[in-house]
């Protein structure tokens, strides 16, 4: 089987490695574009434009390309899936108009509420005057999303009134939501669809904050662990009929089928569990912790997914071991964007056994280093040796990244 991994991150990078760790040869992989670090292993082309569906579907043809797997978002919401499939090639990503329920809140919330799947309350605002009248009937801490694509950014929760006002002005050309705050443990967990059903993968938590302790402005994610011992047993049953398949019915009900990965970014309060957020792609950083645990063939199910038959063969499989990773970002993250600057050590990092490393972009995020172990303490342990071999001025990473878990 021939596969394209679209995307040039740290996502794409441990999408790159499951397949081969699986099972697929690395000669029958290419990612589009890709970066220096993902070229060790698979052959790259570094002049495609991702988020251009004619170029993609050129490579994807003059390759013989069996399987297409959209890593990013920007991708989907340009509609190089639909680009792709005219084409008759497999795609694992959905269509431009199925990826909506990433590409804005707002028909998110709708789909959510035809489903009766539980989510917070909202408000779609369209002015700075709706933002304020918002902000005052769900009141403090005040949690306003932008409604369209902000690579992670545009999402705040804060006290500071001035603070979320000032966020809401930024976007509020293209719309925001004003949300109602829910309290809890925040959950990541995957499922892959085939338009019809859904598969559940293994459940990660993300650390959205820039600093520890949860401090510092929203980013698009500055580590992740999995699985989740404290989850309570049935948790995924639950997600999965409360959740996840409802959704992918009321897609289908609309004539709008979802093939692809639907990230579920849950979080679980006092009064039950409910959905922040829908991606309609692998989360990064929690791909590299959920991906890493996998034993299941990847590309079997990504295109037994892609091709409406992911209710034949085997379900997906995790090990026992644990895997946490640690983002290292550039000097300014997410405020701020850092000059390109060297990276060195990724070699000698990966040179401990149990470390990978998933390389991103040369600013913002620019890698994550995964540490897989038997235990929580022993895979922090790896991560982080394997992070104090690596060095880039002016970077920075949590350094709490699963604690509450190793303790």
């Amino acid at each position: 089987m021939k596969i394209l991994v679209i995307g040039s991150g740290a996502r794409e990078h441990a999408i790159v490695k499951a397949l081969i760790r699986t099972g697929t040869p690395a000669q029958s992989i290419i990612c589009a574009p890709g970066n220096e670090w993902i070229a060790k292993e698979v052959e790259v082309r570094p002049e495609i434009v991702a988020t251009d569906s004619l170029e993609v579907a050129k490579l994807a043809l003059s390759e013989q390309v069996d399987l297409a797997v959209i890593g990013p978002e920007a991708p989907l919401v340009a509609g190089v899936a639909d680009a792709l499939r005219a084409q008759g090639i497999a795609v694992f990503g959905p269509d431009k108009a199925a990826a909506a329920l990433e590409g804005s809140k707002q028909f998110a919330k709708e789909i959510m509420a035809a489903a009766d799947v539980p989510t917070g309350m909202a408000q779609q605002c369209n002015s700075m005057a709706e933002v304020e009248n918002a902000m005052d009937l769900l009141g403090a801490p005040y949690v306003v999303k932008a409604d369209g694509l902000a690579a992670g950014k545009g999402v705040i929760v804060t006290s500071d009134r001035e603070a979320a006002l000032e966020h809401a002005e930024r976007f509020i050309d293209g719309g925001v939501l004003v949300e109602e705050f829910l309290d809890g443990q925040e959950v990541s967990l995957f499922f892959l669809s085939d338009g019809k059903s859904v598969m559940p993968l293994s459940p990660a938590q993300d650390y959205k904050r820039a600093l520890d302790g949860d401090q510092g402005p929203n980013t698009g994610g500055m580590g992740a662990y999995s699985p989740l011992p404290w989850l309570p047993e049935g948790f995924i049953e639950e997600i999965t009929e409360r959740v996840a398949q409802p959704t992918i019915n009321e897609m289908r009900r609309r004539g709008t089928e979802f093939v692809g990965l639907l990230y579920c970014g849950l979080i679980v309060t006092s009064k039950g569990v409910k959905v922040i957020e829908f991606n309609a792609r692998f989360g990064d950083p929690e791909t590299q912790v959920v991906l890493r645990r996998l034993k299941t063939n990847l590309a079997d199910l990504l295109m037994r997914s892609a091709t409406g038959r992911l209710d034949v063969g085997p379900s997906a499989e995790f090990t026992s071991e644990v895997a946490v990773t640690v983002v290292l970002a550039s000097e300014g993250y997410p405020s701020q964007n850092a000059p390109v600057r060297e990276v060195t050590g990724i070699s000698a990092a990966e040179q401990v056994e149990g470390v990978e490393v998933c390389k991103a972009s040369p600013t913002g995020r620019v890698l994550s280093v995964v540490g897989f172990a038997n235990s929580f303490q022993q895979a922090r342990t790896l991560a982080y040796e394997g992070m104090a071999r690596i060095t880039l001025e002016g970077g920075h990473y949590r350094h709490d990244i699963a604690l509450k878990v190793a303790l």
